[in-house]
């Protein structure tokens, strides 16, 4: 039997008071509809299926990396009408799991209960919760026995039927046979005036199909996402799992409620970080790393024993081990950093090598540029790389020295053991082991007058 996974994400949310549609709010930096999707692709043999409608061009433009069916609702009529619009492309002998594009934090052991519960196909599983604040929310309805009777919608329930507090999540499992011989039976005739998918819960219970209800692990899994508060409030919950798995690997966080991790973080061993970092796509950190207060590092290896001062931002760079990086400094794609290399305060590093025990300390931007062993380039100093069209690389060689203040227009290479003078505007080779020296002639003029203020 197939797997059909039905996420419904075709309403605007207008709560959110923004033009982007509800689903592509962000969480931990993807869209909240790409966590859902990423939980049911995990099921075996699923078949996503996506239904959409306000916004419906920019979600299938933004959701990527998935193999999607997509569904059109052209008008939002309620959920039991967005999933008819997905059935025609379901097969017939499939078990369809309902999601919701804005429950983002849905895990996919939970949907696997769910859908044990559903094996022989006879049977409509529920993920239901207790809260203790259940205004809104679908109530459970049961008899006296604890059986599943019906679910009833906050707009519609009893002043007795407010009192309870197991609620609806919205996320079912039944199989398609059922649903293609129950949606077709759903009413608009409720203070909504929308055709209800909980209404197939009745349904069930009149034609003698079981209705079965699990839990889900904790209450924030299954809490879906209205508005701005709402969501800030699940990405501090999600930020804090990740911390927590953190710290059970062994890594020191100077603050867990400070942390934000955009995608995936590897550490390794005795790994330390401080307040307010933010971790985007794919970063690796080697034993021994430590990381500096408010440091951004994207997509970027940090080699063992590196330190990375605070206000740092690494952008698709690579550090072999024992660099120094910062405070202050930003490496941008390209930046290769060999063992021991130093990179100081205020400088850029763009598209370079720097060798083995080179530093780069102050006030310096080092783009397109090959930096040898032991090479020291002093503050301020500047590689000349882009006319205007085109970029042209520099080379210094080993244990080379750059004076500060000095301008190195490229292409050009400074030979190994090679000099700049402080001040020079580099424009010709320089040989290994030479003095260069390309500045103008100092001249002093005695008995200058400064200019005075005018009264």
């Amino acid at each position: 039997m197939t797997l059909a996974v039905v996420t419904l994400a075709a309403g605007k949310g207008s709560r959110m008071k923004s033009d982007l549609p509800k689903v592509l709010h962000k969480l931990a930096g993807k869209p909240m509809l790409a966590h859902v999707l990423h939980s049911a692709a995990q099921l075996p043999q699923a078949r996503l299926h996506v239904v959409i409608g306000h916004g419906a061009e920019a979600v299938k433009e933004q959701i990527t990396g998935f193999p999607v069916s997509w569904a059109l609702q052209a008008e939002q009529k309620g959920t039991g009408h967005a999933v008819a619009m997905a059935i025609p492309e379901v097969a017939t002998d499939a078990t369809v799991l309902v999601l919701y594009g804005d429950v983002p934090l849905i895990r996919t052991d939970t949907l696997q209960k769910l859908l044990d519960e559903t094996h022989d196909g006879h049977a409509l599983a529920l993920l239901t919760v207790e809260l203790a604040d259940p205004t809104g929310y679908g109530r459970i309805v049961r008899d006296d026995a604890g059986n599943i009777q019906a679910i009833v919608e906050h707009k519609d329930a009893s002043a007795e039927q407010h009192k309870i507090r197991e609620v609806n999540t919205g996320i079912l499992a039944v199989s398609a046979r059922l649903l293609n011989e129950w949606l077709p039976k759903l009413s608009a005739n409720n203070a909504q005036g929308e055709y209800y998918l909980t209404d197939i819960i009745a349904m069930a219970v009149d034609n003698g199909v079981a209705v079965r209800a699990i839990h889900p692990h904790d209450e924030h899994e299954v809490q879906g996402v209205n508005d701005r508060l709402q969501l800030a409030a699940l990405e501090r919950v999600y930020q804090r799992g990740l911390a927590d798995e953190l710290m059970r690997a062994g890594v020191s966080l100077a603050d867990p409620a400070r942390i934000d991790v955009r995608g995936s973080l590897k550490v390794g061993s005795d790994v330390v970080i401080d307040v307010g970092c933010v971790f985007e796509g794919e970063v690796v950190l080697e034993d021994g790393v430590h990381i500096g207060p408010y440091c951004v590092i994207k997509n970027s290896r940090i080699g063992t024993g590196t330190e990375v001062e605070a206000y740092s931002h690494l952008d698709a760079a690579v550090t072999a081990d024992a660099c120094h990086i910062g405070p202050y400094a930003r490496l941008r794609p390209g930046a290769d950093l060999h063992t021991g290399a130093k990179v100081g305060n205020f400088c850029e590093v763009k598209k370079s090598v720097i060798g083995t025990g080179s530093k780069v300390n102050h006030l310096t931007y080092i783009g397109d540029a090959s930096i040898g062993r032991n090479a020291n380039i002093g503050a301020g100093t500047i590689t000349c790389n882009y006319d205007g069209v085109n970029k042209f690389k520099t080379e210094i060689g080993d244990e080379a020295f750059i004076g500060s203040n000095s301008s190195l227009v490229a292409p050009v290479s400074i030979g190994a053991g090679a000099t700049v003078a402080a001040g020079s505007v580099v424009t010709k080779d320089v040989g290994a082991a030479e003095l260069a020296v390309a500045r103008g002639k100092q001249r002093n003029v005695e008995g200058w007058q400064r200019p005075q203020k005018k009264s």
